[in-house]
């Protein structure tokens, strides 16, 4: 008897650990999950693009599922054409068993940090590297894009934050002015200004929510709203403008 009463419990206890993780997957609206799309969209520049994509899938993997182009073919290309690779192609892989439940309401929030550019992919060190060594050609190769097409990939926000491209602080707002609608230009906006520990922003409560806890960061939100969003666009105003200027 006290056997099955035991396993009525484990069994029930399941049943309730099962029904609150069924919650908490629960599918986001429409909005939200197109939303979700639009965040994950990556840009590619036009430099011989076709060239650049025939080269990339042509690379074999090695044991470690690492995708790395050749080295001599990688030394043949333009500065351009290497931009072109790195930003469209991540050669480094890490498996990641973590998932991640859907976000509800994806679309009223401005998130701590951005989504994954590759998923399972990273860039590799080389690439990074390249990133930073070329920083001002990288600039303005993303500066032309974003001229061209009004629209900033998560790629691209990516690498102005690696790189700490500040100088791009009015071209970032004037796009996200544009339409009100990529969030996470206003997270990259944060991000230069947490990265240079901008003491304004470090002590706001918007820092302390976003960023205090680095373990559930990822996950971190503000509400999405007119008061918000131009605190942050203030706030990185007068981070720029107290910037020294280059000459």
């Amino acid at each position: 008897m006290k056997k099955t009463v035991v396993f009525l419990a484990l069994l029930a206890t399941y049943c309730t650990c099962s029904a609150q993780e069924s919650d908490e997957w629960k599918e986001p609206g429409k909005e939200s999950q197109a939303y979700h799309t639009y965040r994950e969209k990556i840009t590619r520049p036009p430099y011989n693009l076709q060239k650049i994509n025939t080269l990339i899938e042509q690379i074999k993997s090695d044991d470690n599922e690492n995708a790395v182009l050749n080295q001599k073919i990688y030394l043949s290309l333009s500065l351009r054409e290497k931009f072109t690779y790195h930003v469209i192609h991540p050669e480094s892989y890490s498996q990641n068993c973590d998932a991640m439940p859907p976000i509800p309401d994806e679309d009223k929030k401005i998130f701590a940090q951005l989504p994954d550019a590759f998923g399972e992919y990273s860039w590799s060190e080389r690439q990074v590297k390249f990133f930073s060594a070329n920083h001002d050609s990288v600039v303005a190769y993303i500066s032309a894009s974003i001229g061209r097409t009004n629209r900033i990939g998560v790629n691209f926000k990516k690498v102005i934050t690696d790189i700490n491209a500040t100088e791009m602080i009015p071209l970032l707002i004037s796009t996200y002015n544009t339409d009100h609608k990529d969030h996470d230009i206003l997270t990259v906006l944060m991000l230069l200004m947490k990265n240079n520990e901008y003491a304004p922003f470090l002590v706001s409560p918007s820092y302390k929510k976003l960023f205090a806890n680095q373990e559930t960061s990822y996950q971190a939100f503000l509400n999405f709203n007119t008061p918000n969003e131009e605190l942050i666009i203030n706030r990185a105003t007068s981070f720029y403008n107290g910037l020294p200027k280059k000459n």
